[in-house]
């Protein structure tokens, strides 16, 4: 897994410097939102909000944080796509899209227990992916990765259905983000 190509394909996809009006995360540069540059030190213009500062951001709070490094070393397409949905909903959102379709995915507890959906990768998120992995093999990762989008994609629906200035992104969050 490599996380450096991982961001670069986020901040490829974010481009540059963005103040979307229908944007709810305000101002944004490499795909960092103002509120979190700030959160982290930044105090300057978000035009100049340098790419080594995102990079770090999106390694330390939307990779190591949350534990998708633990989550690689078991599935890597399972922690990429949990990478790039946490940059994009947040980390526990991506989170409790794993969660919940493992549950789904344990044939009634009978492979492993569920889990709580707390939105945090812990000892039972990450016994539950070694046991699917061991249960469903390689193609397990494959549909566990389906069930994720599926969720993203519903989500991103939800979304602009309840605010209609979303609209405005839909096409992109479906094109670009799920899948």
């Amino acid at each position: 897994m490599d996380i450096d190509a991982l961001i670069d394909a986020v901040i490829d996809r974010e481009g540059g410097y963005s103040a979307h009006p229908a944007d709810r995360g305000g101002r944004t540069r490499w795909g960092v939102t103002d509120a979190v540059a700030r959160a982290h030190g930044y105090d300057g213009d978000m035009r100049a909000f340098p790419r080594d500062a995102a990079v770090a951001i999106y390694r330390r709070i939307y990779w190591l944080r949350p534990g998708y490094d633990r989550v690689a070393t078991l599935m890597p397409a399972i922690a990429a796509e949990l990478f790039d949905t946490g940059v994009n909903m947040g980390p526990a959102v991506a989170t409790g899209f794993l969660q919940r379709a493992l549950n789904a995915l344990n044939r009634g507890s009978a492979d492993y227990p569920d889990m709580a959906l707390d939105g945090r990768i812990g000892p039972a998120t990450l016994a539950a992916i070694a046991a699917f992995r061991a249960r469903r093999g390689a193609a397990g990762e494959a549909v566990l990765l389906r069930a994720i989008e599926a969720l993203q994609g519903e989500r991103y629906l939800a979304l602009a259905e309840a605010r209609p200035a979303n609209e405005a992104f839909l096409y992109g969050w479906l094109a670009n983000r799920v899948g």
